[in-house]
């Protein structure tokens, strides 16, 4: 089976490769010579899951999945949730004026800076004894279903999978592995952080990993 995983992150598609092994074939938008900026305007991570999955569809007619992922961190309300990726950015903007008109989010800058991302997280939280926080991945599937025999007709079938993991956000970054905010997240039952734990427990244990578990038994039991 072959599908499109709606990325070009290497370290998503390594990720994602690993843990579905060698019975799908996963394509990056790269291999199908997509270099479009793919529109994420959506509100929520389910809408922007969506919104990159459709893109892929109506484009290049084939299987694909595209995923969306937040940090959300209680004592910030949830944030950076969506803004995740581009978070320190988001301190270009005056005082986030304008940030639920999502016209403004075509002028953001959308390089993806962990580490200023990171300097602006710990600096928010700041001495906050509450640092508790959870890793969200939402997983948009769209694929063809033939309704006859011959594969003349067929539907559309989308699907939606959540992996969440929960844990905290340490005081100083540890660890060299992985990537985003992983040096600084510490998840519940472990004493190190995700940057320390490596790829091999990362990809047991992760937010990415569970919605991508769920992913792999959904289309394993189709092949």
């Amino acid at each position: 089976m072959k599908i499109v995983f709606a990325t070009n992150n290497q370290h998503k598609l390594e990720e994602v490769r690993q843990i579905l092994g060698n019975s799908i074939e996963v394509l990056s938008l790269n291999d199908i010579g997509c270099n479009a900026d793919i529109p994420e305007t959506g509100t929520t991570l389910e809408e922007n899951a969506r919104q990159k999955a459709e893109y892929i569809w109506q484009h290049y007619h084939c299987s694909v999945f595209a995923d969306d992922t937040g940090l959300e961190v209680n004592a910030l309300n949830g944030a950076p949730g969506i803004y995740s990726a581009r978070y320190a950015s988001l301190e270009n903007l005056d005082k986030l004026e304008g940030l639920d008109n999502l016209d403004n989010l075509a002028n953001l800058d959308k390089s993806h800076d962990s580490e200023a991302n990171m300097s602006r997280l710990l600096r928010e939280l700041g001495e906050n004894n509450n640092r508790k926080a959870r890793f969200r991945t939402v997983i948009a599937l769209i694929q063809k279903k033939d309704i006859c025999p011959c594969g003349c007709t067929s539907i559309k079938q989308e699907h939606l999978f959540e992996g969440i993991v929960e844990g905290e956000i340490t005081r100083a970054r540890s660890g060299s592995h992985g990537f985003g905010y992983d040096p600084i997240f510490r998840p519940d039952g472990y004493d190190m952080t995700f940057a320390e734990l490596g790829e091999e427990v990362k990809n047991q244990i992760s937010h990415r990993a569970r919605a991508t578990q769920k992913l792999a038994d959904y289309l394993l039991n189709r092949i």
